[in-house]
């Protein structure tokens, strides 16, 4: 029997468990994967916390972003699928679908193929960041060139992404990070500049670096009070996308700084650009290209084995990593 990470009780990492499972066919709409390798998610953490979207239905599984090869599809799914090395695009409930594991069925419509050249690992590190990043900054946000982008918890697999597609469109990348331990491998992973919040006034550095213009765009996992910074560094007419809600403090609105700066500010997550077959598709085309030609390359901070998945989460909820953080499975 294959083996599956699943958890029987909300809490911390060391919940989740290795466990015996019965194969399992796909059924209408779905595909069996053989997974080599899946990247951690913070979604995945707050999920197993009780502290996500949705609410874990016990005992549940565990894994939005996985990569492997297409064993077997389910009614109404295109049988040429079959043998494709793939990796899935974080866009299913977990309390249906899970893909840490030796084997996984999940929905055939997030499935992407990605570059030969590139690594089963490293192709568990590129949907969920890249797609997140991009479906905020480029069709919602139309990043440009000279634009100033701020981008808060930059150290994280999706804020490396971002600093990479706001490099490639010609844009200012302003790395946000808490302190100034990770400041020269933002650095040379591409951000312009970087802000340690603990250590620098985030305001008066932003005013520094814009020349009193401000961020245009601000790309944000946290909330909490830090929104109110986030506000008074924003240029007029600015957008804060707020994407996470990692602060575990409330949520100011910044009711004046809005007013006076026409400011939006944004709700947004990966599911609204799924949700539009069109948009998903040009956006995956869009990082596919970007993977082959070596404009975009997934950094990865870690590996580790299966066996050691609740090692894996505990670094992730770490804080230390710059990048993603990868399981292997044999």
């Amino acid at each position: 029997m294959p083996k599956i990470v699943r958890f029987h009780q909300i809490g911390g990492p060391e919940n989740l468990k290795l466990e015996d499972a019965p194969s399992a066919q796909p059924g209408q709409g779905e595909v069996k994967l053989r997974v080599h390798a899946a990247g951690l998610n913070r979604g995945e953490s707050m999920y197993f916390h009780g502290m996500y979207i949705e609410q874990p239905q016990l005992p549940s599984r565990i894994g939005y972003e996985v990569a492997g090869v297409v064993e077997a599809v389910g009614e109404g799914v295109d049988k040429s699928w079959v043998g494709k090395n793939v990796a899935t695009v974080p866009g299913y409930s977990l309390n249906r679908y899970g893909g840490l594991g030796e084997e996984a069925i999940v929905p055939a419509n997030v499935l992407g193929e990605y570059p030969a050249k590139l690594s089963a690992i490293e192709a568990a590190a590129i949907w969920m960041q890249y797609l997140t990043a991009y479906g905020a900054l480029v069709p919602a946000g139309g990043v440009k060139s000279g634009d100033f982008v701020s981008i808060p918890a930059a150290s994280s697999s999706v804020g490396l992404a971002a600093i990479q597609i706001v490099k490639t469109e010609g844009a200012t990348a302003i790395a946000v990070t808490r302190t100034g331990k990770k400041r020269a491998e933002l650095l040379a992973l591409g951000a312009d500049h970087v802000i340690a919040t603990e250590e620098e006034d985030y305001v008066a550095r932003v005013a520094e670096i814009t020349g009193g213009k401000g961020v245009r765009l601000t790309f944000d996992p946290v909330a909490g009070p830090f929104l109110e910074k986030l506000a008074a560094a924003a240029s007029v007419g600015g957008i804060i996308f707020e994407y996470g809600a990692l602060s575990t403090d409330p949520t100011p609105f910044p009711l004046f700084p809005a007013l006076t700066k026409s400011l939006s500010i944004r709700g947004y997550i990966l599911l609204e650009l799924v949700r539009d077959a069109a948009a998903f598709q040009k956006a995956k085309k869009y990082i596919f290209d970007r993977l082959a030609d070596g404009r975009f390359v997934p950094k990865i901070a870690k590996t580790f084995p299966l066996a050691e998945t609740v090692q894996a989460y505990q670094y992730l909820e770490s804080n230390q990593q710059v990048g993603k953080i990868v399981i292997t499975v044999p």
